[in-house]
């Protein structure tokens, strides 16, 4: 796959994680940090970070449709991943195993993921 067309889709599974995150805050904040994410304080948080997501995703689909750099959206988005990740093992003592380990995984994985997208991206731009 091309990285313009990983790139799409690296916004499109943003988009989707991030709207689900807004639209259903208690059910996504209970499976990450377990029945304290179901109270209306981690909704909040929870909601503010799915806005946060479908924002980056909806700013890099737009630079790349429009042929703009999308290297700020992807290194903000690296950003918001790396965050993500420290705040889950810092916290890991007080958070499900499977919970840590999930996110573990998905926030290094796009983190991982938008670290190549930039590189690639560079190396692909006329």
């Amino acid at each position: 796959m091309d990285p313009r067309t990983l790139a799409f889709s690296h916004a499109f599974g943003r988009l989707i994680a991030g709207t689900a995150l807004a639209l259903a805050p208690a059910t996504v904040g209970r499976a990450w940090v377990g029945r304290v994410g179901a109270t209306r304080g981690a909704q909040v948080v929870t909601t503010a970070m799915g806005a946060r997501d479908a924002a980056l995703a909806m700013g890099l689909a737009a630079a790349l449709r429009s042929g703009r750099e999308p290297r700020d959206w992807i290194r903000a988005g690296v950003l918001a991943d790396t965050a993500d990740l420290v705040a889950t093992l810092r916290a890991r003592d007080e958070i499900p195993a499977l919970s840590v380990a999930g996110v573990v995984a998905i926030a290094a994985g796009s983190a991982a993921l938008g670290v190549y997208l930039d590189r690639a991206l560079a190396q692909s731009a006329p």
